[in-house]
C-alpha cells in the first residue's frame, strides 16, 4: 500500500466524517446561538438554559436526517470493503 492510497483513504474517512457530523453540527451552533441571544436581551444568565432546545434540536436533526447519514457511512464502508485488495498490494 503506497502513501498515496494512505492519504486517499484519510481524505475519503475525513470528508465522510464531515459529512455526516455537518448538519447536527449546524443545528446546534444556530440554536445555540439563537437561545444566547434571547439569554441576553431577557438578562437571564441561566447555563443550563441552552442544553434543552439544544438536545432537542439535534434529536429532530437526527431523526429527519437520519437516513441521509447512515446512507454516507454505508456508501463509504462499502466504498472501503469494495476496494480491499488494492489495499493489501
Amino acid at each position: 500500500m503506497s502513501i498515496d492510497s494512505v492519504v486517499d483513504i484519510f481524505r475519503g474517512a475525513l470528508y465522510t466524517t464531515v459529512r455526516v457530523a455537518a448538519p447536527i453540527l449546524i443545528v446546534s451552533l444556530v440554536v445555540g446561538l439563537l437561545v444566547s441571544i434571547l439569554q441576553t436581551v431577557t438578562s437571564i444568565q441561566e447555563q443550563t438554559l441552552s442544553f434543552v432546545p439544544k438536545l432537542l434540536a439535534i434529536f429532530v436533526v437526527i431523526a429527519l436526517a437520519g437516513s441521509f447519514i447512515l446512507g454516507t457511512v454505508t456508501d463509504y464502508t462499502i466504498e472501503l470493503f469494495s476496494n480491499f485488495d488494492q489495499y493489501i498490494k
